[in-house]
Protein backbone atom coordinates (compact mmCIF):
# COMPACT_ATOMS: atom_id res chain seq x y z
CA UNK A 1 0.00 0.00 0.00
CA UNK A 2 1.72 3.45 -0.89
CA UNK A 3 1.84 6.54 1.17
CA UNK A 4 -1.34 8.06 -0.63
CA UNK A 5 -3.54 4.92 -0.45
CA UNK A 6 -3.21 5.54 3.50
CA UNK A 7 -3.71 8.86 2.99
CA UNK A 8 -7.24 8.37 1.51
CA UNK A 9 -10.39 9.26 3.66
CA UNK A 10 -12.07 6.12 4.75
CA UNK A 11 -15.48 7.45 3.80
CA UNK A 12 -16.35 10.78 1.80
CA UNK A 13 -15.23 13.65 3.74
CA UNK A 14 -17.35 16.49 3.13
CA UNK A 15 -20.62 15.06 5.22
CA UNK A 16 -17.95 14.33 7.65
CA UNK A 17 -16.80 17.76 7.75
CA UNK A 18 -20.18 19.38 7.36
CA UNK A 19 -22.42 17.04 9.84
CA UNK A 20 -22.88 18.95 13.16
CA UNK A 21 -19.88 17.72 15.19
CA UNK A 22 -21.94 17.57 18.66
CA UNK A 23 -23.33 14.18 18.82
CA UNK A 24 -20.06 12.68 18.14
CA UNK A 25 -18.18 14.42 21.22
CA UNK A 26 -21.37 13.26 23.65
CA UNK A 27 -20.79 9.41 22.30
CA UNK A 28 -17.39 10.29 22.70
CA UNK A 29 -17.59 11.56 26.32
CA UNK A 30 -19.56 8.22 27.24
CA UNK A 31 -16.03 6.30 27.33
CA UNK A 32 -14.19 9.67 28.92
CA UNK A 33 -16.93 9.78 31.30
CA UNK A 34 -16.29 5.79 32.54
CA UNK A 35 -12.95 6.19 32.71
CA UNK A 36 -12.99 9.25 34.86
CA UNK A 37 -15.92 7.75 37.14
CA UNK A 38 -13.18 4.58 37.39
CA UNK A 39 -10.68 6.61 38.80
CA UNK A 40 -12.44 8.33 40.98
CA UNK A 41 -14.37 5.19 42.51
CA UNK A 42 -11.45 3.35 43.28
CA UNK A 43 -9.72 6.49 45.50
CA UNK A 44 -13.09 6.10 47.47
CA UNK A 45 -12.77 2.09 47.33
CA UNK A 46 -8.93 2.33 48.20
CA UNK A 47 -9.16 1.08 52.44
CA UNK A 48 -11.78 -1.62 51.13
CA UNK A 49 -9.62 -2.91 48.79
CA UNK A 50 -7.13 -3.16 51.45
CA UNK A 51 -8.75 -4.49 54.00
CA UNK A 52 -10.34 -7.45 51.39
CA UNK A 53 -7.18 -8.07 49.75
CA UNK A 54 -4.14 -7.06 51.37
CA UNK A 55 -5.50 -6.80 55.55
CA UNK A 56 -2.67 -7.70 57.75
CA UNK A 57 -0.17 -4.92 57.39
CA UNK A 58 0.56 -0.99 58.00
CA UNK A 59 1.98 -0.49 54.81
CA UNK A 60 -0.35 1.20 52.07
CA UNK A 61 2.10 1.15 49.67
CA UNK A 62 0.79 -2.36 48.18
CA UNK A 63 -2.62 -1.39 47.74
CA UNK A 64 -1.15 1.79 46.17
CA UNK A 65 -0.30 -0.02 43.10
CA UNK A 66 -3.99 -0.56 42.10
CA UNK A 67 -4.02 3.16 41.11
CA UNK A 68 -0.62 3.20 40.14
CA UNK A 69 -0.40 -0.06 37.75
CA UNK A 70 -3.75 1.66 35.99
CA UNK A 71 -1.93 4.93 35.25
CA UNK A 72 1.30 2.80 34.52
CA UNK A 73 0.12 1.10 31.37
CA UNK A 74 -2.16 4.37 31.00
CA UNK A 75 0.66 7.22 30.52
CA UNK A 76 3.02 4.56 27.94
CA UNK A 77 0.53 4.10 25.51
CA UNK A 78 -0.59 7.32 25.08
CA UNK A 79 2.58 8.64 23.11
CA UNK A 80 1.53 5.93 19.94
CA UNK A 81 -1.84 5.80 20.84
CA UNK A 82 -2.55 9.09 19.54
CA UNK A 83 -1.00 7.97 15.81
CA UNK A 84 -2.93 5.00 16.19
CA UNK A 85 -6.03 7.26 15.71
CA UNK A 86 -4.48 9.42 12.99
CA UNK A 87 -3.42 6.42 10.99
CA UNK A 88 -6.17 3.93 11.50
CA UNK A 89 -8.76 6.67 12.17
CA UNK A 90 -10.11 7.73 15.94
CA UNK A 91 -13.52 6.19 15.85
CA UNK A 92 -11.66 2.80 15.04
CA UNK A 93 -9.22 3.10 17.79
CA UNK A 94 -11.79 4.33 20.23
CA UNK A 95 -13.98 1.60 19.84
CA UNK A 96 -11.17 -1.04 20.34
CA UNK A 97 -10.03 0.85 23.37
CA UNK A 98 -13.51 0.82 24.95
CA UNK A 99 -13.85 -2.80 24.22
CA UNK A 100 -10.54 -3.55 26.28
CA UNK A 101 -11.55 -1.24 29.11
CA UNK A 102 -14.71 -2.95 29.66
CA UNK A 103 -13.41 -6.36 29.71
CA UNK A 104 -11.12 -5.35 31.96
CA UNK A 105 -13.01 -4.28 34.23
CA UNK A 106 -14.80 -7.57 34.41
CA UNK A 107 -11.60 -9.01 35.32
CA UNK A 108 -10.94 -6.63 38.05
CA UNK A 109 -14.57 -7.48 40.04
CA UNK A 110 -13.50 -11.40 39.55
CA UNK A 111 -10.01 -10.97 41.09
CA UNK A 112 -9.72 -13.10 43.75
CA UNK A 113 -5.57 -11.24 44.96
CA UNK A 114 -4.11 -8.28 44.95
CA UNK A 115 -1.62 -8.89 42.05
CA UNK A 116 -4.58 -10.04 39.98
CA UNK A 117 -6.61 -6.88 40.95
CA UNK A 118 -3.09 -5.11 40.09
CA UNK A 119 -2.63 -7.07 36.63
CA UNK A 120 -6.03 -6.20 35.30
CA UNK A 121 -5.95 -2.32 36.17
CA UNK A 122 -2.87 -2.68 33.92
CA UNK A 123 -5.14 -3.80 31.15
CA UNK A 124 -7.90 -1.00 31.60
CA UNK A 125 -5.03 1.45 31.57
CA UNK A 126 -4.47 -0.22 28.28
CA UNK A 127 -7.59 0.41 27.21
CA UNK A 128 -8.37 3.91 28.57
CA UNK A 129 -4.63 5.07 26.68
CA UNK A 130 -6.31 4.16 23.22
CA UNK A 131 -9.20 6.09 24.20
CA UNK A 132 -8.89 9.07 25.47
CA UNK A 133 -6.47 10.99 22.85
CA UNK A 134 -9.10 10.40 20.01
CA UNK A 135 -11.54 12.51 22.26
CA UNK A 136 -9.41 15.26 21.60
CA UNK A 137 -8.11 14.69 18.34
CA UNK A 138 -11.96 14.47 16.81
CA UNK A 139 -12.50 17.94 18.85
CA UNK A 140 -9.40 19.41 17.12
CA UNK A 141 -10.51 17.73 13.71
CA UNK A 142 -14.13 18.85 14.01
CA UNK A 143 -14.40 21.79 15.91
CA UNK A 144 -13.40 24.95 14.51
CA UNK A 145 -10.47 26.94 16.94
CA UNK A 146 -13.51 29.82 17.59
CA UNK A 147 -16.09 27.24 18.75
CA UNK A 148 -13.37 24.84 20.71
CA UNK A 149 -13.90 26.45 24.17
CA UNK A 150 -17.23 25.24 23.93
CA UNK A 151 -16.31 21.70 23.06
CA UNK A 152 -13.73 21.51 26.09
CA UNK A 153 -15.89 23.24 28.10
CA UNK A 154 -18.13 19.91 27.95
CA UNK A 155 -15.35 17.90 28.54
CA UNK A 156 -14.36 20.06 31.62
CA UNK A 157 -18.05 19.19 32.64
CA UNK A 158 -17.61 15.63 32.31
CA UNK A 159 -14.97 15.85 34.72
CA UNK A 160 -16.99 17.63 37.10
CA UNK A 161 -19.61 15.40 36.77
CA UNK A 162 -17.19 12.75 37.06
CA UNK A 163 -16.16 13.36 40.46
CA UNK A 164 -19.58 13.87 41.49
CA UNK A 165 -21.03 10.51 40.24
CA UNK A 166 -17.51 8.06 40.69
CA UNK A 167 -17.23 8.93 44.81
CA UNK A 168 -20.91 8.31 45.14
CA UNK A 169 -21.32 5.59 43.45
CA UNK A 170 -18.26 4.16 45.07
CA UNK A 171 -19.55 4.82 48.31
CA UNK A 172 -23.17 3.29 47.64
CA UNK A 173 -21.89 0.35 45.85
CA UNK A 174 -18.69 -0.73 48.10
CA UNK A 175 -20.85 -0.43 51.07
CA UNK A 176 -23.91 -2.40 49.81
CA UNK A 177 -22.11 -4.75 47.34
CA UNK A 178 -18.78 -4.48 47.89
CA UNK A 179 -16.07 -3.39 46.13
CA UNK A 180 -16.00 -5.96 43.20
CA UNK A 181 -18.71 -3.85 42.19
CA UNK A 182 -16.79 -0.60 41.32
CA UNK A 183 -15.51 -2.66 38.40
CA UNK A 184 -18.44 -4.46 36.77
CA UNK A 185 -20.79 -1.19 36.64
CA UNK A 186 -18.34 -0.28 33.83
CA UNK A 187 -19.62 -3.37 31.89
CA UNK A 188 -23.28 -2.11 30.90
CA UNK A 189 -22.03 1.73 31.15
CA UNK A 190 -19.33 0.46 28.50
CA UNK A 191 -21.85 -1.55 25.85
CA UNK A 192 -23.92 1.27 25.85
CA UNK A 193 -20.66 3.77 25.04
CA UNK A 194 -19.97 1.17 22.38
CA UNK A 195 -23.44 0.77 20.74
CA UNK A 196 -23.43 4.75 20.52
CA UNK A 197 -19.89 5.54 19.31
CA UNK A 198 -20.39 2.95 16.42
CA UNK A 199 -23.68 5.19 15.05
CA UNK A 200 -22.56 8.40 16.10
CA UNK A 201 -18.61 8.75 15.62
CA UNK A 202 -18.00 9.60 11.98
CA UNK A 203 -15.07 8.30 9.80
CA UNK A 204 -12.36 10.59 9.37
CA UNK A 205 -9.18 10.75 6.98
CA UNK A 206 -6.50 8.63 8.18
CA UNK A 207 -2.68 9.58 7.79
CA UNK A 208 0.02 7.16 7.16
CA UNK A 209 2.44 7.27 10.15
CA UNK A 210 5.76 5.41 11.38
CA UNK A 211 5.95 4.05 15.05
CA UNK A 212 8.90 4.50 17.08
CA UNK A 213 8.91 1.49 18.79
CA UNK A 214 12.36 2.18 19.85
CA UNK A 215 10.93 5.71 21.81
CA UNK A 216 8.20 3.19 23.13
CA UNK A 217 10.37 0.92 25.21
CA UNK A 218 12.95 3.67 26.21
CA UNK A 219 9.87 5.99 27.66
CA UNK A 220 8.26 2.50 29.35
CA UNK A 221 11.50 1.66 31.17
CA UNK A 222 12.35 4.89 32.17
CA UNK A 223 8.50 5.83 33.76
CA UNK A 224 9.05 2.28 35.24
CA UNK A 225 12.09 2.87 36.82
CA UNK A 226 10.88 5.79 38.74
CA UNK A 227 7.62 5.21 39.75
CA UNK A 228 8.55 2.01 41.34
CA UNK A 229 11.80 3.40 43.04
CA UNK A 230 9.91 6.43 44.47
CA UNK A 231 6.77 4.35 45.28
CA UNK A 232 8.57 1.59 47.11
CA UNK A 233 12.16 4.18 48.25
CA UNK A 234 9.95 4.32 52.20
CA UNK A 235 9.30 0.22 52.60
CA UNK A 236 12.91 -0.52 51.45
CA UNK A 237 14.08 2.56 53.79
CA UNK A 238 15.87 4.49 50.93
CA UNK A 239 18.43 1.87 50.39
CA UNK A 240 20.91 2.84 47.91
CA UNK A 241 19.71 0.20 45.08
CA UNK A 242 16.12 2.24 45.08
CA UNK A 243 18.09 5.55 44.88
CA UNK A 244 20.15 3.80 41.94
CA UNK A 245 16.65 2.85 40.44
CA UNK A 246 15.31 6.30 40.06
CA UNK A 247 18.47 7.75 38.80
CA UNK A 248 18.86 4.97 36.28
CA UNK A 249 14.88 6.06 34.93
CA UNK A 250 16.04 9.97 35.04
CA UNK A 251 19.26 8.46 32.80
CA UNK A 252 17.11 6.44 30.39
CA UNK A 253 14.42 9.11 30.25
CA UNK A 254 17.46 12.06 29.29
CA UNK A 255 17.97 8.70 26.52
CA UNK A 256 14.58 9.14 25.41
CA UNK A 257 14.63 13.01 24.84
CA UNK A 258 18.13 12.51 23.48
CA UNK A 259 16.53 9.63 20.74
CA UNK A 260 13.47 11.94 20.04
CA UNK A 261 15.70 14.70 18.81
CA UNK A 262 18.19 12.65 17.10
CA UNK A 263 15.71 10.19 15.18
CA UNK A 264 15.43 10.21 11.24
CA UNK A 265 11.75 8.42 11.03
CA UNK A 266 8.43 9.82 12.67
CA UNK A 267 9.41 10.34 16.44
CA UNK A 268 7.19 9.36 19.00
CA UNK A 269 7.17 13.20 20.60
CA UNK A 270 7.29 15.57 17.80
CA UNK A 271 9.72 18.32 18.91
CA UNK A 272 8.05 20.70 16.72
CA UNK A 273 4.38 20.83 18.90
CA UNK A 274 7.28 22.40 21.54
CA UNK A 275 8.04 25.67 19.37
CA UNK A 276 4.16 26.44 20.62
CA UNK A 277 4.72 28.47 23.68
CA UNK A 278 1.20 27.82 24.75
CA UNK A 279 2.04 24.15 24.24
CA UNK A 280 4.63 23.78 25.51
CA UNK A 281 3.36 25.95 28.69
CA UNK A 282 0.05 23.82 29.00
CA UNK A 283 2.11 20.81 29.18
CA UNK A 284 4.00 21.84 31.99
CA UNK A 285 0.78 22.84 33.60
CA UNK A 286 -0.90 19.82 32.69
CA UNK A 287 1.60 17.52 34.45
CA UNK A 288 1.03 19.56 37.82
CA UNK A 289 -2.75 19.29 37.59
CA UNK A 290 -2.54 15.27 36.80
CA UNK A 291 -0.21 14.90 39.91
CA UNK A 292 -2.92 16.61 42.21
CA UNK A 293 -5.76 14.79 40.69
CA UNK A 294 -4.14 11.05 41.75
CA UNK A 295 -2.42 12.73 44.72
CA UNK A 296 -5.08 14.18 46.78
CA UNK A 297 -7.74 11.58 46.88
CA UNK A 298 -5.57 9.23 48.49
CA UNK A 299 -5.10 11.02 51.98
CA UNK A 300 -8.10 12.55 52.50
CA UNK A 301 -9.97 8.97 51.73
CA UNK A 302 -7.64 7.01 54.21
CA UNK A 303 -7.84 9.89 57.23
CA UNK A 304 -12.03 10.34 56.33
CA UNK A 305 -12.62 6.47 56.40
CA UNK A 306 -9.71 5.72 59.00
CA UNK A 307 -8.84 8.73 61.61
CA UNK A 308 -12.79 9.65 61.35
CA UNK A 309 -14.60 6.25 60.52
CA UNK A 310 -16.82 7.63 57.83
CA UNK A 311 -18.29 5.06 55.69
CA UNK A 312 -17.08 5.17 52.38
CA UNK A 313 -20.46 6.63 51.19
CA UNK A 314 -20.04 9.39 53.68
CA UNK A 315 -16.46 10.31 52.85
CA UNK A 316 -17.54 10.47 49.56
CA UNK A 317 -20.65 12.76 50.11
CA UNK A 318 -18.00 15.24 51.51
CA UNK A 319 -16.84 15.48 47.51
CA UNK A 320 -20.68 16.74 46.52
CA UNK A 321 -19.57 20.27 46.06
CA UNK A 322 -16.17 20.10 44.43
CA UNK A 323 -18.40 18.05 42.04
CA UNK A 324 -21.15 20.51 41.52
CA UNK A 325 -19.34 23.45 41.79
CA UNK A 326 -16.76 21.84 38.39
CA UNK A 327 -19.58 20.88 36.74
CA UNK A 328 -21.58 23.76 36.83
CA UNK A 329 -19.11 26.32 36.15
CA UNK A 330 -16.41 24.61 33.30
CA UNK A 331 -18.76 25.30 30.56
CA UNK A 332 -19.16 29.05 31.80
CA UNK A 333 -15.23 29.09 31.71
CA UNK A 334 -15.39 27.03 28.79
CA UNK A 335 -17.44 29.81 26.94
CA UNK A 336 -15.73 33.32 28.35
CA UNK A 337 -12.42 31.34 27.43
CA UNK A 338 -12.96 31.65 23.75
CA UNK A 339 -13.01 35.73 24.14
CA UNK A 340 -10.49 36.13 27.02
CA UNK A 341 -6.64 35.75 27.63
CA UNK A 342 -6.45 32.17 29.51
CA UNK A 343 -4.27 33.26 31.79
CA UNK A 344 -7.21 35.51 33.42
CA UNK A 345 -9.10 31.84 33.80
CA UNK A 346 -5.84 29.00 34.74
CA UNK A 347 -4.16 31.14 37.62
CA UNK A 348 -7.29 31.79 39.61
CA UNK A 349 -8.41 28.47 39.32
CA UNK A 350 -4.90 27.02 39.91
CA UNK A 351 -4.34 29.46 42.50
CA UNK A 352 -7.81 28.58 44.48
CA UNK A 353 -7.53 24.81 43.91
CA UNK A 354 -3.78 25.02 45.50
CA UNK A 355 -5.47 27.06 48.71
CA UNK A 356 -8.55 24.22 49.02
CA UNK A 357 -5.77 21.41 49.11
CA UNK A 358 -4.08 23.75 51.90
CA UNK A 359 -7.25 24.42 53.70
CA UNK A 360 -8.17 21.01 53.79
CA UNK A 361 -4.78 19.98 55.30
CA UNK A 362 -5.07 22.24 58.20
CA UNK A 363 -8.64 20.31 58.81
CA UNK A 364 -7.59 16.92 58.50
CA UNK A 365 -7.71 16.22 62.54
CA UNK A 366 -9.93 14.49 64.86
CA UNK A 367 -11.21 17.13 65.94
CA UNK A 368 -12.67 19.30 63.50
CA UNK A 369 -16.48 18.91 62.67
CA UNK A 370 -17.35 17.38 59.34
CA UNK A 371 -19.52 19.43 57.49
CA UNK A 372 -16.46 21.94 57.39
CA UNK A 373 -14.87 19.39 55.15
CA UNK A 374 -17.21 20.64 52.57
CA UNK A 375 -15.80 24.13 52.73
CA UNK A 376 -12.50 23.66 50.75
CA UNK A 377 -14.64 20.85 48.59
CA UNK A 378 -16.48 23.50 46.77
CA UNK A 379 -13.51 25.89 46.52
CA UNK A 380 -11.30 22.98 45.16
CA UNK A 381 -14.61 22.69 42.26
CA UNK A 382 -14.45 25.97 41.74
CA UNK A 383 -10.76 26.06 40.76
CA UNK A 384 -10.95 22.83 38.98
CA UNK A 385 -13.69 24.74 36.79
CA UNK A 386 -10.49 27.10 35.63
CA UNK A 387 -7.84 24.09 34.98
CA UNK A 388 -9.16 21.02 33.31
CA UNK A 389 -11.08 22.71 29.72
CA UNK A 390 -8.92 26.02 29.87
CA UNK A 391 -5.81 24.41 29.75
CA UNK A 392 -6.46 21.98 27.13
CA UNK A 393 -7.96 24.37 25.05
CA UNK A 394 -4.87 26.87 25.14
CA UNK A 395 -2.43 23.68 24.39
CA UNK A 396 -4.35 22.74 21.09
CA UNK A 397 -6.20 26.42 19.67
CA UNK A 398 -3.14 27.17 17.31
CA UNK A 399 -1.82 23.73 16.31
CA UNK A 400 -2.69 22.34 12.85
CA UNK A 401 -5.17 19.74 12.58
CA UNK A 402 -2.81 17.41 10.93
CA UNK A 403 -1.21 17.33 14.19
CA UNK A 404 -3.90 16.16 16.22
CA UNK A 405 -3.54 12.69 17.00
CA UNK A 406 0.21 13.60 17.82
CA UNK A 407 -0.61 16.57 20.03
CA UNK A 408 -3.54 14.94 22.18
CA UNK A 409 -1.14 11.80 22.56
CA UNK A 410 1.66 13.48 24.19
CA UNK A 411 -0.40 16.35 26.21
CA UNK A 412 -2.06 13.06 27.57
CA UNK A 413 0.74 11.78 28.00
CA UNK A 414 1.68 14.20 30.25
CA UNK A 415 -0.99 14.66 31.94
CA UNK A 416 -0.74 11.18 33.11
CA UNK A 417 2.99 11.02 33.87
CA UNK A 418 1.41 13.73 36.18
CA UNK A 419 -0.83 11.59 37.78
CA UNK A 420 2.09 8.23 37.32
CA UNK A 421 4.57 10.42 39.61
CA UNK A 422 1.70 11.89 41.70
CA UNK A 423 0.44 8.28 43.06
CA UNK A 424 3.90 7.44 43.48
CA UNK A 425 5.44 10.70 45.05
CA UNK A 426 1.97 10.72 47.55
CA UNK A 427 2.23 6.84 47.98
CA UNK A 428 6.02 7.37 49.31
CA UNK A 429 5.07 10.57 51.61
CA UNK A 430 2.28 8.77 53.19
CA UNK A 431 4.08 6.13 54.26
CA UNK A 432 6.97 8.30 55.14
CA UNK A 433 5.21 10.51 57.39
CA UNK A 434 3.29 7.66 58.74
CA UNK A 435 6.94 6.62 60.23
CA UNK A 436 7.46 9.52 61.22
CA UNK A 437 4.22 10.05 63.39
CA UNK A 438 3.64 6.27 64.43
CA UNK A 439 7.77 4.94 64.57
CA UNK A 440 6.98 1.38 63.18
CA UNK A 441 3.81 1.53 61.91
CA UNK A 442 5.39 0.31 58.89
CA UNK A 443 6.02 -2.96 59.79
CA UNK A 444 3.06 -3.46 62.82
CA UNK A 445 -0.19 -5.31 62.06
CA UNK A 446 -2.03 -2.39 62.60
CA UNK A 447 -4.50 -3.47 60.02
CA UNK A 448 -4.63 0.02 58.22
CA UNK A 449 -8.12 -0.59 56.37
CA UNK A 450 -9.76 -2.57 58.55
CA UNK A 451 -12.06 0.01 60.06
CA UNK A 452 -11.50 2.95 62.80
CA UNK A 453 -8.67 3.27 64.22
CA UNK A 454 -8.21 3.46 68.17
CA UNK A 455 -7.49 7.15 69.64
CA UNK A 456 -4.04 6.69 70.02
CA UNK A 457 -3.13 5.56 66.30
CA UNK A 458 -5.66 7.97 65.26
CA UNK A 459 -4.51 11.24 65.73
CA UNK A 460 -0.56 10.58 64.49
CA UNK A 461 -2.41 8.99 61.31
CA UNK A 462 -4.49 12.05 60.68
CA UNK A 463 -1.47 14.53 61.22
CA UNK A 464 0.34 12.02 58.61
CA UNK A 465 -2.63 12.35 55.92
CA UNK A 466 -2.41 16.57 56.39
CA UNK A 467 1.19 16.19 55.81
CA UNK A 468 0.76 14.47 52.15
CA UNK A 469 -1.87 16.36 51.29
CA UNK A 470 0.70 19.75 51.34
CA UNK A 471 2.41 18.04 48.18
CA UNK A 472 -0.32 18.13 45.47
CA UNK A 473 -0.91 21.97 46.58
CA UNK A 474 3.13 22.80 45.95
CA UNK A 475 2.62 21.17 42.29
CA UNK A 476 -0.37 23.46 41.82
CA UNK A 477 1.91 26.31 42.88
CA UNK A 478 4.29 25.06 40.33
CA UNK A 479 1.53 25.04 37.41
CA UNK A 480 0.63 28.79 38.51
CA UNK A 481 4.47 29.62 37.66
CA UNK A 482 3.93 27.97 34.77
CA UNK A 483 1.00 29.55 33.12
CA UNK A 484 1.86 33.04 33.42
CA UNK A 485 4.22 32.76 30.56
CA UNK A 486 1.22 31.72 28.28
CA UNK A 487 0.42 33.92 24.89
CA UNK A 488 -2.34 35.78 24.39
CA UNK A 489 -4.43 33.42 21.72
CA UNK A 490 -4.24 34.51 17.66
CA UNK A 491 -8.08 34.98 17.50
CA UNK A 492 -7.95 37.70 20.33
CA UNK A 493 -5.25 39.45 18.93
CA UNK A 494 -6.43 39.51 15.10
Amino acid sequence: MTDADTRRPTVATPAAATRNPWPALWALVIGFFMILVDTTIVSVANPAIKAALDPDTGNLDNVVWVTSAYLLAYAVPLLITGRLGDRFGPRRVYLVGLAVFTLASLGCGLSTSLGMLIGMRAVQGLGAAMMTPQTMAVITRTFPPERRGAAMGLWGATSGVAMLVGPLAGGFLVDGLGWEWIFFVNIPVGIVGFVLAWILVPELETHAHRFDIVGVILSAVALFLIVFGLQEGEHYDWAPWVWSLILGGVVVLGGFVWQQFRTRSEPLVPMSLFRERNFSVSGIGIVTVGFMASGMALPLMFFLQLARGLTPTDAALLLVPMAVAAGVLSPLAGRVLDRVDPRLILLPGLLLAAAALVWYALLMNTETEIWMFLLPSFLLGAGQAGIWGPLATTATRNLDPRQAGAASGVYNTMRTVGSVLGSASIAALMQGRLEANLPGAGDAEIGFGSGTLPDFVADGFSTAMAQATLLPAAALLVGAVAVVFLRRPAHLTR
